[in-house]
Parts: C-alpha cells; structure tokens; sequence
C-alpha cells in the first residue's frame, strides 16, 4: 500500500509505478501544459495521456516544463499512453506510437495501453507492443478496459503478460471478480473514473463517512482504492484539487467504513461497456 505521491508499485516485470497518478483525459491541448506542469510540481510523477485524448502535444510541453522548474530528470517520471485501436494493424500500431512519442517529446514511454479492446481486434496490436517492449522503446506494456474473457483471449496468445489493466472502477462499479482475476494473474488494476466523473460526490454514505474522519468525498474514495491496492489515475485541473487529491496519506478506512463503501457496488457504469463499445 503506497503511503505517498512517490510511492512505487513492482509491476510483474520488475518495473515501479507510482501509485496514484495525474490523468489528461478531456483536457483541452492547450491546457494540457499548465495542468502538467502544475501536477509534477505538486508532486505527482505519473502523468496518464491517449493518442485519442488528442493532448499529447500539450502533455509533452507540461513534462519538459515541469522537469525544468522541479530539477527532475525524464527517469523520475512515468509517463504513460494508449493506442486507439480501431481495428489497427501491427504497422499502424507502430506508427501510433512512433506519432506518440515525437508529439510527447520522449525517447521512451513507461507505459504504452491498448485502450479498448473492440471486436476481437488486439492481437496484432499487442504484437507491436511486445516487439516495442523488446525493442526497448517502452518499459512496459498493458491494456485498459478488458473484461476477464478479453484478458483470457489475450493470455492465448501473448508472449508477455500485461502488467496492468486500466478500467472504469470506483464504488459504485468496484470490478471485485475482474480485480480478484487480475490479482490471480499478477496483473495490477489501474482506477480510471475512481470519483465516476463526480457523480459519487453526493452520495449520503461517503459524505457520512467523510465527516467521521474530517475528509472530503474524493479523498475518502479515493483512500478506499488505495487500502485495496488499486492504482489510481485522477483527473484535475485546478492545483487546490490536485492537493487536496494528494491528501489521502494521513488517514485510514476502518474495516467498517470500507464494508459500506463495498455495499454501494451496483455495478454501474459511467463509461462505454467494453463488450459493446467498438469504433
């Protein structure tokens, strides 16, 4: 369990990544550097962006921005993307990433994700990232939004085992058999959506239980992804929200608090369904 914003988690190919990181997702590009370079400053050392966030630009000036103002190097940041994999083959899943890195500005991803993965149309993409991933171009490879059938479709055929699956997770859609297939095949779940686009915030039971422990909503939801070891990626644009995100170490759920935060679960969805969402 991470106890700080540095704090790393071993993937299962030996590779650390900070436990609760800054997302870009609907940033506009010409925001994306303020935001970034706001996040590395407060603090945060993962910065998650998508070929389809359309924000990549934006995200690389952000990085080199932050860099320079912090005295940090490339090597204490993990930077992740995701190829939007409408239906791409293995030569235009290369030139995605080959497109990613130059407008990020890297020499190297920490992270490269399938996003979604359609109708049966990841194996040739997986392929490219196995052969970037030898290639050393990225450290590690993973995929976003597959349900346990995807994973054991990939499994078929995958020389490297994904070292995490990003998905749509949060109380009201707590993904307990996907997250309990994944901690069988040592592969980490990654939060997206941990506050469902805010729609949690309201919500009776958290607020009771945020006034117990003088905490808001968000950092209660929050605290209850990490006391379950889930990686987190959180969007915010505003510093005081990137903080007050951050301020989700000096406190801890009683077994209690976390049984009612897991009786919420309806299974409700905010995002697409990855078995019937395709491009």
């Amino acid at each position: 369990m991470i106890n700080s914003l540095n704090d790393r988690v071993m993937l299962n190919n030996g590779t650390a990544i900070p436990g609760l990181g800054l997302g870009t997702f609907q940033i506009p590009d010409a925001e994306t550097a303020a935001v970034v370079e706001n996040g590395i400053k407060n603090g945060y050392r993962l910065i998650d962006t998508a070929q389809i966030y359309g924000n990549e630009e934006g995200t690389g000036v952000g990085i080199k921005a932050g860099l320079e103002a912090t005295g940090l190097k490339r090597e204490d940041l993990f930077v992740t993307s995701k190829v939007w994999n409408a239906h791409l083959s293995y030569d235009e899943t290369i030139a995605a990433f080959e497109s990613s890195i130059k407008k990020l500005g890297l020499d190297y991803l920490d992270l490269y994700l399938i996003h979604w993965p359609g109708k049966d149309s990841f194996k040739e993409s997986w392929k490219a990232l196995e052969d970037l991933y030898e290639q050393g171009k990225i450290k590690a490879i993973g995929v976003s939004n597959f349900e346990i059938h995807h994973l054991q479709e990939l499994a078929e055929f995958a020389k490297v085992t994904p070292v995490l699956n990003q998905v749509e997770t949060h109380p009201k859609m707590n993904q307990a058999d996907l997250r309990q297939y994944a901690k069988e095949h040592e592969i980490k779940i990654q939060a997206w959506s941990p506050l469902m686009q805010g729609q949690i915030l309201n919500n009776t039971v958290l607020a009771e239980i945020a006034a117990k422990y003088d905490k808001t909503v968000a950092q209660v939801v929050l605290r209850w992804d990490i006391q379950q070891n889930i990686l987190l990626v959180v969007k915010s644009v505003r510093p005081e929200r990137m903080l007050s995100n951050a301020q989700v170490f000096d406190f801890e759920l009683q077994p209690e608090d976390m049984d009612k935060i897991n009786a919420l679960n309806e299974n409700l969805r905010v995002g697409p369904n990855p078995d019937e969402f395709d491009f």
